[in-house]
Formats: structure tokens, sequence, C-alpha cells
């Protein structure tokens, strides 16, 4: 699908001083990120709160949790940014997201109805590696190493699935009420598909103005090396959870 751009692709992320600044600047964020105790699908101690205290339907506060969950998503915000990263047709951008969208809702909601759940360090290590996977297939690199391209597609799906686990995780963690479960999931699902609505239009409008740039297809490697080492931090902080918790 992006053998055209790959093509075009410069080989090393250090061919000019905009290139290395850009890579150092995206890892010094990603160190801060990764210093941060806010991991990717952490609910803030007052939402907790308020998620364990309340019973009954209430459509309005979890459709804005879900909206919240999103934009704060920084896990979600580079995934959907290595998938639309070559894509330039609105019909394609809609196929994608739609598809990620379907596997994020379908596991959060079935994950949290049937309490289905697993170890949160574990799922966001997964999640991590779905950022890099995107990062390398951007960059041609299954084409160069072992000759087949992944179908991108199915790819999209199935790593929406282990992003709508990492949220059902959580949910199920907090011990949200049964009364009203169903209605506040669906709601809070709403919430969650408004807020990628969001992002990804912020997105759109920025790759909208760099594509339109010399240094879009000059930069567009280091920008995928730099989106590639997020997802291993990603993977790195997740994993170091897991073996000390």
């Amino acid at each position: 699908m992006h053998s055209y751009v790959h093509d075009r692709l410069p080989r090393s992320p250090w061919a000019s001083w905009p290139s290395r600044f850009l890579l150092l600047s995206a890892f010094l964020i990603c160190l801060f990120v990764g210093s941060t105790e806010a991991f990717a699908h952490a609910v803030t101690e007052g939402d907790k709160g308020y998620i364990q205290e309340i019973s009954g339907v209430h459509l309005l506060p979890f459709m804005y949790l879900g909206a919240k969950h999103m934009m704060t998503g920084y896990d979600h915000i580079l995934f959907l940014f290595g998938v639309i990263f070559f894509l330039y047709r609105f019909k394609h951008i809609g196929l994608y997201v739609s598809l990620f969208a379907l596997g994020h809702s379908t596991t959060m909601i079935l994950g949290v109805y049937f309490n289905v759940g697993i170890n949160s360090y574990l799922i966001d290590a997964i999640i991590g590696l779905s950022v890099v996977y995107k990062a390398l297939d951007n960059l041609g690199a299954y084409q160069r190493w072992f000759g087949f391209q992944p179908n991108t597609k199915i790819a999209t799906l199935v790593f929406g699935l282990f992003h709508g686990f990492g949220l059902a995780t959580k949910i199920i963690e907090y011990e949200i009420s049964p009364d009203g479960l169903v209605p506040n999931l669906l709601a809070f699902n709403v919430g969650v598909e408004i807020g990628q609505l969001l992002a990804l239009a912020v997105i759109l409008i920025g790759m909208s103005y760099w594509r339109r740039t010399a240094s879009f297809f000059r930069h567009a490697y280091t920008a995928n090396v730099a989106m590639m080492s997020a997802g291993f931090i990603l993977v790195g902080m997740q994993l170091t959870g897991y073996l000390t918790a």
C-alpha cells in the first residue's frame, strides 16, 4: 500500500541537522512521559473515586470520562498518528479509523460486561508494541526484511482489540457498579469515539500543513523512527512495572 512513499523515504534518520533535532526532541519528550506515573490507561484518582461511588445511569458523565480518556491516552494517539501517516484520502482514513474503533469498542464493552481482564502492565506493553509495529510498517521494514507486507487492515483491527482490553482492564479494577452498567459503558464508548474524532481532527490539521512543505518526505523517516522509539519506551515502562509490581 505504501511502496511508493517507502521508496522516497531517506535511508538514514541522521541525514540532516533538522532530522537529528526532531529525533532528539521526540526522544526527550518520550523520556518525560516515561518519568511520570500517569500510564496510558490510567484513570485519575478523582475519576476513580467517582466511578466507584456512583450507581445507576449517568450518561453524560461517562461520555465525558470516555472522551477525556481518549484525548489523554498518548498510546492511542501515537497509534492513530502512525495509522494515518501515509493516508491521504478521507475514505481510507475513515476505513482504518473505523476498524480501530470497532476493535477498541468491542473488547472494552465485552471485557467489562463479562469481567474479562488482562494484567494491565502486559496489555499496555502489547499496546506499546502496536506503536512499534505501525512505525516499522510505515518505514517499509517488513517488505525489506521479510519480503512481504502484512495486511494493514487486519492489523489495525487486531491492535484495536488490544487497545480496548487495556481500558477494560482498568475499568474492572475500579469495580464499576452493575446498576446501569450497560448504558454507562455505551455512553463511555460514545465519549471515547468523540475523543478519538477530536484527536484525529487535530492530527489531520497538523499533518495537512506538514504535507504541504518540502520537509515532509525529508523527515518522514525520522518521525517514524521517533514513533518507534516511543513505542519501545512504552513497552519498557510497562514490563518494568510488571516485574517490579
